[in-house]
């Protein structure tokens, strides 16, 4: 990336630039939502220290992340899908959580051992989600192994966390970090906090006997395939430090973005899948569990290669996450390697992208 000159970072440059672009993109929101009902809610597996897990995922629906109500993140649509108003009551936040467990009952012969919580924001920020949500919440899954609750840096209090850790739950906290690297993090992902805050929270989370689960963006926008695939395998090096789990998001095309209008004029594509088995690769030798969950994977508007072996990458990548074996990928090829190795070398943030 360029270096920018100081005054780029005067008000009404920089990050006010991107906040305001970002409310403009948002406000042609129209569709309504349900407070009662979750954004999304679903079963799977995930690797833990303490080995693979049927989990249980639940995105509340909440008044959205404080952040993105600002402006938020370039690539980030999850906003467009909260609630108006700001805010959402108690009792709708539990008619969520138990219309999860209604899905859990019918799609799932057991009860799964880690529920993760999400709200596309920060379940830790008391806006979103109440003390009395969040203690209701650790006290309805006080029975399950392992809980992750999401927060940026700001909200991760070792009291907050106690509510789950001192019912005998393993606890994680899930931290939208993006990169390791604060000029990307600040310029290409429009994030506020430093990766010195990162460090603080994770070791608030340590106190309370808690853990972190460390998210990455894979090619946040302005950045070559090549500069996305560098920033990503320094950031999951030095993550590892500080959280037991990286988990590597190949960044895919939302709605009411400035990743979207990018997409639109043909400002970006979605990193290849060739990409991120590279990252995890590269970095299997880490001390800590990397993990990568390649939503839309093999359409345009998320990670992709040319259409015929997506499938079998993606594959490739599930099996890594639940064994941490790299030699997965040695079982995958096709002939669009050679144009992903070719865009590596010649695709340019200046000018890009060069493949579609």
């Amino acid at each position: 990336m360029s270096k920018p000159t100081p005054e780029v970072y005067e008000r009404g440059k920089g990050m006010d630039a991107h906040n305001e672009v970002m409310r403009s993109i948002r406000s042609r929101k129209q569709k309504q939502y349900d407070p009662h009902e979750p954004t999304r809610v679903w079963i799977d597996e995930d690797n833990t220290p303490d080995g693979v897990y049927q989990s249980l995922t639940i995105i509340l629906n909440t008044g959205g992340c404080r952040w993105a109500r600002a402006g938020g993140c370039t690539m980030c649509g999850y906003v467009a899908e909260s609630v108006e108003g700001g805010s959402v009551s108690h009792d709708a936040l539990m008619d969520q959580i138990d219309a999860c467990l209604a899905h859990e009952r019918e799609n799932a012969d057991e009860a799964s051992g880690l529920v993760k919580i999400y709200t596309s924001g920060s379940f830790l920020d008391e806006r979103e989600a109440s003390a009395e949500t969040r203690r209701a919440i650790a006290e309805t899954f006080a029975d399950r192994e392992r809980i992750v609750v999401e927060s940026l840096p700001d909200f991760v209090d070792r009291e907050k966390l106690a509510d789950f850790t001192d019912r005998g739950l393993e606890t994680d906290v899930a931290v939208g970090l993006e990169t390791a690297t604060d000029r990307v993090r600040h310029d290409c992902v429009n994030k506020y906090f430093d990766f010195e805050e990162f460090v603080a929270a994770s070791e608030e989370a340590d106190a309370a006997g808690a853990g972190v689960k460390a998210y990455l963006l894979m090619k946040p926008p302005f950045l070559s395939e090549r500069e996305a695939l560098e920033d990503m395998k320094a950031s999951v090096r030095k993550c590892a430090e500080h959280a037991h789990t990286v988990s590597m998001n190949p960044c895919n095309v939302q709605r009411y973005t400035m990743v979207d209008e990018l997409y639109f004029r043909g400002g970006y594509r979605p990193p290849w899948l060739w990409s991120v088995a590279e990252v995890l690769c590269d970095t299997a030798d880490v001390d800590a569990i990397v993990v990568s969950d390649p939503v839309g994977h093999g359409s345009d508007r998320g990670p992709h290669n040319c259409g015929d072996c997506d499938d079998r990458v993606q594959r490739a990548i599930k099996d890594f996450d639940l064994r941490q074996d790299p030699t997965v990928f040695e079982q995958v090829s096709c002939d669009c390697e050679g144009a992903w190795e070719a865009v590596l070398e010649e695709e340019t943030s200046y000018a890009l992208p060069l493949t579609r």
